[in-house]
């Protein structure tokens, strides 16, 4: 069994739509091994909790998260 890791992402998200983009984004990702997360808009961060690294994590999340609309820095 893979190990899980946990990262964390501030994300520019200035309302409930760019959240609900980032939520759609990481809901589609659980096929890729995304297992939670949790996105704040207040706070404007996303903790991720996945079965891989981050160098083969990140690329794929900030593809996904631009076309959303969004900046994942």
């Amino acid at each position: 069994m893979s190990e899980q890791h946990t990262y964390k992402f501030d994300v520019k998200m200035d309302c409930s739509g760019c959240s609900g983009a980032v939520t759609r984004v990481l809901e589609k990702a659980k096929a890729d091994g995304v297992t939670e997360y949790t996105v704040d808009l207040k706070t404007q961060e996303v903790l991720v909790t996945a079965l891989f690294l981050t160098t083969t994590f990140s690329p794929g999340l900030r593809r996904r998260v631009k076309r959303s609309g969004t900046t994942l820095e």
